[in-house]
């Protein structure tokens, strides 16, 4: 008979309605999900230790029979069952507080088995174990599970919730992962497992809840046991195979053939300032490619701070532009969208061509000459997905830090045009392990030059009692004839918190250094206020910029030298990157100081990690280590789904040969109709994601 895995978890032996609803607080439902829910370490408990050499303060596993079980009360609210054993060497007494029913399984004459920490007995009188783990001799008997659960063996813990004891849990995992790991589907075909030597499914479950004595524990705590590799594989090759089908799709369906001649893209090179790097002109080649296929464009092009990525965006907008056809940049801010606006403007304009900027306070919205095609570039924000704007032939789509935006927003923008090319950017810099599963169904362009003349950043960490030393050094700069940043965490004082706020700092500042002009800018200022005090710091009118962190993305001040963060530990360590890629945009030396109140453990690791290098991809790393793939790119609302058994970091090794086994898979046999179980998992695994998940 068929088990049904999709069966509530509240009909397994121990379970019921009251632990179902507790487990359902985990994410455990039914069968699968318990099956899938995996220790997240193992404790080894097979080395048994005499008692007459037991010690205060260990972790022991201890065996004998048990010569008496009472309930002492010591008061009405206190009652303590005393379990006596012996081994042979000694007594041993074991402790429980307030759980006099468990003396019903203490019977005396029978061998039991204790794990748990040895302390100091009562006024120093030998040793006695607290509230251990136990196992008895006749535990476990004739069910089907595994003879010891809890003791004498390799431990599984998990991840419980209140109102379930581990022993509880690992009682109902043992149920559930002995009768019902053989029943999951073994989908992955056989030539894949047989090339990777892999365990099969039901083994791989077996030993990942409850190992064989002879897996290493310390594998087993790494989880890169053969098992877990074989769990986490699957998930990997599942997820990738969505990815395939996705792109699969996306490749048939027709797009636009843009044919450039490259008149527009030519006027624009010849009056820029500088020299594109070879990675820009690379990068630049690539879209154009895409751009000429006759199948929509779906491309990533990553970059660090200031290696170009607006101008190649520009040069692949004006290309289509010079097809006839409109082309758009959607950015997550009304700030960003407004420094897109004023680094092109100038030359679109120069070019005889008409941009307009859409942002939601934005009085002008000029919807006509959109409608009308008069407008050949539009900037803007969220605003752009409004009914009311409607594009007269939209060709081309640039979205900037795409992780900010949900998976419908890039798809209402998308419906604007007919399948018009897509081409996604981000200047944060995200590991090929992370830009493989977000982006699986992406082309993908990095620029990793930075232009020449970039001179690095030096990078200070430095303390309260250090402040000193930065009003010293902004005096310096500024009288160098350069410009500085100093950005707060908050814009005002609050009795909610302690932080530091830019409207008070920038009034000491000023105060402090009357001859220096001191501009503050911050979120809740008006679109036109905002662009003023921006124009006046280019222009080197203003010489202090204090801020919030409006200015992290965008912002090019060249004559920008220093860079202050305060309370730069509130910061994440993207946010810190971006906002040191504000200096450094001209041949000088620049300095960022990191002002530092105090931090925690994760803290300290951000701010190690920004003193000692300024590779955005090494940076990225280092930040996916501490904050974990979810928190890392709010992996929750980019619509991929969850992945309960991989680990990004760990199993990053397991990834690309998952793709390539997808990719292959997907090309040779597009509808499956050779693996219908394969099917119907990544049916189950991505679920109505799969619609969602089109980038958009």
């Amino acid at each position: 008979m068929e088990k049904d895995l999709n069966a509530p978890i509240q009909y397994i032996k121990g379970v019921g309605p009251h632990r179902a609803s507790l487990l359902g607080r985990i994410g455990i439902k039914n069968l699968r999900d318990a099956l899938f829910y995996l220790p997240y370490r193992y404790e080894d408990r097979r080395v048994f230790k005499k008692i007459a050499l037991l010690r205060p303060d260990e972790l022991v596993t201890v065996s004998g029979r048990i010569l008496k079980a009472d309930v002492i009360s010591i008061n009405p609210r206190l009652k303590i069952l005393e379990v006596i054993i012996s081994d042979g060497s000694a007594l041993l007494k074991a402790k429980w507080f307030n759980q006099p029913y468990l003396k019903k399984n203490f019977k005396p004459g029978i061998d039991v088995i204790f794990y748990g920490p040895i302390k100091a007995g009562f006024r120093g009188a030998g040793v006695e174990l607290q509230n251990p783990d136990y196992e008895l001799a006749v535990e476990d008997e004739g069910d089907g599970g595994v003879s010891a659960t809890h003791t004498g063996r390799i431990v599984p813990i998990y991840h419980s919730t209140e109102g379930l004891s581990q022993r509880q849990f690992r009682n109902i995992m043992n149920a559930v992962v002995s009768q019902y790991s053989a029943a999951v589907p073994d989908f992955m075909p056989n030539e894949i497992v047989s090339r990777y030597r892999f365990p099969n499914i039901a083994e791989s479950l077996m030993n990942v809840h409850f190992p064989k004595p002879e897996i290493p524990v310390e594998d087993l705590n790494r989880g890169v046991t053969n098992y877990h590799r074989r769990l986490a594989f699957d998930e990997l090759f599942t997820l990738q195979l969505g990815l395939a089908l996705i792109k699969k799709d996306e490749a048939s369906e027709k797009g636009i053939t843009f044919a450039p001649d490259g008149r527009l893209a030519s006027k624009l090179i010849n009056k820029l300032p500088y020299t594109l790097t070879g990675a820009q002109q690379r990068v630049v080649k690539e879209i154009l490619s895409d751009m000429r296929s006759s199948s929509p464009m779906h491309r990533l092009l990553q970059g660090d701070v200031g290696s170009g990525k607006t101008i190649v965006a520009l040069i692949s907008m004006l290309s289509a532009v010079e097809c006839g056809y409109q082309a758009v940049i959607m950015a997550p801010t009304e700030i960003l969208a407004e420094q897109h606006y004023l680094n092109i403007h100038r030359l679109v304009e120069e070019l005889g061509l008409r941009i307009h900027l859409l942002t939601g306070s934005r009085k002008n919205k000029e919807y006509e000459a959109i409608a009308s095609g008069q407008t050949n570039i539009v900037v803007g924000t969220h605003a752009l997905i409004q009914e009311s704007v409607v594009f007269a032939k939209l060709g081309l789509i640039v979205i900037d830090e795409q992780h900010r935006f949900g998976v419908m927003q890039r798809a209402s923008l998308r419906k604007k045009g007919l399948n018009p090319d897509t081409l996604i950017m981000t200047a944060t810099p995200i590991p090929r392990t992370l830009a493989m599963t977000l982006y699986g169904d992406l082309d993908y362009s990095v620029i990793d030059e930075l232009p020449p003349n970039r001179t690095p950043i030096i990078t200070k960490l430095l303390y309260e009692s250090q402040k000193e030393r930065i009003y010293r050094m902004l005096e310096d700069e500024v009288k160098k004839g350069g410009q500085a940043y100093v950005v707060y965490p908050v814009i005002e004082d609050s009795e909610k918190t302690t932080l530091k706020a830019a409207i008070t700092g920038s009034e000491v500042l000023q105060k402090m250094f009357p001859k220096i002009t001191v501009g503050l800018i911050h979120g809740r200022m008006k679109t036109a206020e905002r662009e003023d005090i921006m124009r006046r710091f280019k222009e080197g009118v203003i010489n202090i910029l204090v801020s919030t962190t409006v200015i992290e993305v965008g912002v090019d001040v060249p004559n920008a030298t220093l860079m202050v963060i305060i309370h730069a530990e509130r910061f994440g360590l993207s946010q810190l990157h971006q906002l040191r890629g504000r200096v450094g945009r001209g041949g000088e030396q620049s300095f960022c100081v990191l002002l530092c109140y105090g931090y925690g453990e994760d803290s300290k690791r951000r701010l190690d990690v920004m003193v000692k290098t300024s590779d955005g991809f090494k940076i990225a790393e280092e930040d996916l280590e501490i904050r974990g793939p979810g928190e890392f790119f709010g992996t929750k609302q980019s619509g991929i789904p969850d992945l309960k058994v991989a680990n990004l970091l760990r199993d990053g090794v397991l990834l690309e040969p998952a793709r390539k086994e997808a990719f292959t898979l997907i090309e040779n046999d597009p509808a499956l109709i050779g693996f219908p179980a394969l099917r119907s998992s990544i049916e189950g695994f991505w679920g109505s994601k799969i619609e969602l998940f089109k980038t958009a």
